[in-house]
């Protein structure tokens, strides 16, 4: 068969006007960058209302922010097998619809399990998307925009975290309005609808992400594969000039007949993604997966609140500090594109991850100069446990004086210091928030088993799958580390605030936009859909692992220790891109292809 043939050329798109058809492809992929960095940022402000209003546990609340998680971890494992059978364009419409049903179950629910589902399912929405738009681009767009084209799913990622930062800290000067002026019931009915009403806010952008998934065309490379040659050369049409046209057509008929030639010679196997040539390119992929999330981004992005407030900023610096580093790093995203296609992809990816560690290293050391005079006062804490093992204690200079002088140090102004409490029932480790001495308006730190331990199996898997929760039940509470430490000046908190702005900034312009683009640039045709899912949920399960273990390694041996870890990992990111990684920029995906089978068989 000539694949080349164009065949009936009376239904394809005017040559001229695949530019506006681009236009449109890349405003649809991008309304899909968009809901998936509303999935990933919207919890953040609705979640202390929820907390005030709902009811819920802390390990109840816990599931319901994980439940984001578990549900995309399912979704990415078939996104792929999905994107095969289906098609790319009416997965992009699943995914949407999915996203649609999800915010009326979460903004109208009353209790945990219709909220867990909703969550559930945005979680199952989040995880398609993140699959299947960069993978519609990457086969969609010519060499030559395939990299600017690609971030601008990451860019519109990042406006939907600002986005959620935005509207959070709308409703939080909202409510610190109403609780000047109001009675304590209207306070509860505003925070009620406060949380409610964040969700609503993602709506209209999901609707027409939908709307648009119907105007765009399928992918080329999966009709072409699919025997639908003279669709395929229409969809190509609609993103490119002709002549580009006919030379995708070609090598994509060469690729096939050199997969068909091996399979008639007996030389081809089932072909997986363990085949030679295919392995370098996915476990390449894999590694620059788990680097990427491993630079701490996500934990960073999730605790960016609590970093702030500890590193020595108020709680409103703190909030405008998390707005601005929401805002460079949209900014930032933007450079990326503008350079991505002109730099290319390991020249952004070297720069980047050089900025990221140099930046999470001086983090790390500011901390730890704060973080080496901390004094434990476990001992003058435990002895405050009531029989009932429950501890209540307001944090006043005067109990911070208290505290200090049973351990005999005097050398932290009670005046100015901060305590956080690690303890434990059983197998159940928690923490408390950090709270100020200086800070009148906080409230007493309140350590009661029903926050420390899970109220059902469900939760402890998620907290602990290891712990015994019968044994935990009737555990003594047991005070880990009580940790009183010098609050920071603000001057050294918006030190930390500056160069946490230079790591996101040095991250948005690298690796922030060329992950995707490495995911599916790096992936042959043939196991693009299902090697793809495999490395996202890698991805998945690193920023899963590190969001659980921030808090208790903070706690235990200060934030210091989580952004030297950081800066180990992208060690490792900065020496697979010096080494390993090819630059594709300009490149089809069939060279790409080609260059790792050459590879292969030498």
């Amino acid at each position: 068969m000539d694949y080349t043939n164009p065949g009936n050329t009376a239904s394809l798109p005017h040559p001229s006007n695949y530019k506006l058809q681009n236009a449109l492809l890349l405003l649809v992929a991008g309304l899909g960058g968009l809901l998936y960095g509303v999935d990933v940022g919207i919890i953040g402000g609705a979640l202390p209302y929820l907390e005030a209003t709902s009811g819920l546990s802390a390990g109840q609340l816990s599931v319901i922010v994980a439940a984001v998680l578990l549900g995309s971890v399912f979704s990415t494992l078939f996104a792929g097998l999905l994107a095969d059978w289906i098609g790319r364009k009416p997965l992009m419409t699943l995914s949407g619809i999915t996203f649609v049903i999800s915010i009326p179950v979460i903004a109208l629910s009353h209790g945990y399990g219709p909220l867990f589902f909703g969550r559930l399912i945005q979680g199952v929405s989040g995880g398609l998307i993140g699959v299947v738009v960069p993978l519609y681009l990457a086969e969609c767009l010519g060499s030559s925009v395939r990299g600017r084209g690609t971030a601008v799913f990451q860019w519109l990622l990042t406006l939907g975290i600002v986005a959620a930062a935005l509207i959070g800290i709308y409703y939080s000067y909202r409510v610190e309005a109403i609780e000047r002026a109001a009675d304590p019931a209207t306070i509860f009915h505003f925070k009620d609808q406060a949380w409610r009403r964040i969700f609503w806010v993602s709506l209209p952008p999901c609707v027409l992400f939908v709307i648009g998934t119907f105007f765009v065309a399928e992918s080329p490379r999966w009709l072409f594969r699919r025997g639908k040659l003279d669709r395929a050369r229409a969809a190509l049409l609609r993103s490119r000039p002709p002549d580009e046209v006919e030379t995708e057509m070609r090598e994509m008929q060469e690729a096939a007949s050199s997969a068909k030639a091996q399979s008639t010679s007996g030389q081809k196997v089932k072909e997986t993604l363990f085949q030679r040539k295919y392995v370098i390119p996915f476990v390449l992929a894999c590694v620059i997966l788990f680097c990427n999330t491993a630079t701490g981004i996500n934990s960073i992005i999730g605790y960016n609140a609590n970093i702030l407030l500890q590193s020595g900023l108020s709680d409103l610096h703190a909030h405008w500090g998390y707005v601005i580093f929401t805002l460079v790093n949209f900014l930032m995203t933007i450079v990326g594109m503008m350079l991505v296609d002109r730099k290319g992809r390991k020249f952004l990816l070297i720069i980047g991850t050089s900025g990221v560690i140099v930046s999470m290293l001086i983090v790390g050391i500011l901390f730890r100069r704060t973080e080496s005079h901390n004094v434990d006062c476990r001992a003058a804490v435990q002895s405050m446990v009531a029989s009932d093992q429950t501890l209540g204690l307001r944090f006043t200079p005067q109990m911070a004086r208290q505290l200090l002088v049973a351990t005999g140090n005097t050398s932290i102004n009670a005046q100015n210091a901060s305590l956080v409490v690690i303890y434990s029932y059983g197998g159940f480790t928690a923490e408390t928030a950090f709270v100020r001495s200086d800070d009148p308006s906080a409230g007493p730190i309140q350590i009661k088993r029903a926050a420390g331990v899970p109220g059902n199996k469900i939760e402890a898997l998620f907290t602990n799958p290891f712990a015994n929760l019968d044994t935990a039940r009737n555990a003594p509470l047991v005070i880990q580390r009580a940790l009183v430490g010098t609050v920071p000046t603000e001057d050294h908190g918006w030190l930390i605030a500056i160069f946490t702005y230079i790591f996101v900034a040095f991250y948005a312009a690298g690796p922030g936009v060329v992950v995707w683009l490495a995911l599916s640039e790096l992936m042959p045709t043939r196991i693009r859909s299902n090697g793809m899912s495999i490395a996202l949920v890698i991805n998945q399960l690193v920023s899963t692992t590190l969001a659980v273990i921030f808090l208790p390694v903070a706690s235990k041996y200060g934030y210091s220790a989580m952004f030297f870890l950081f800066a180990g990992f992208t060690v490792i990111y900065f020496l697979t891109a010096v080494l390993f990684l090819p630059e594709t920029k300009g490149k089809t995906l069939e060279e790409i292809e080609e260059r790792f089978a050459k590879v292969a068989a030498g």
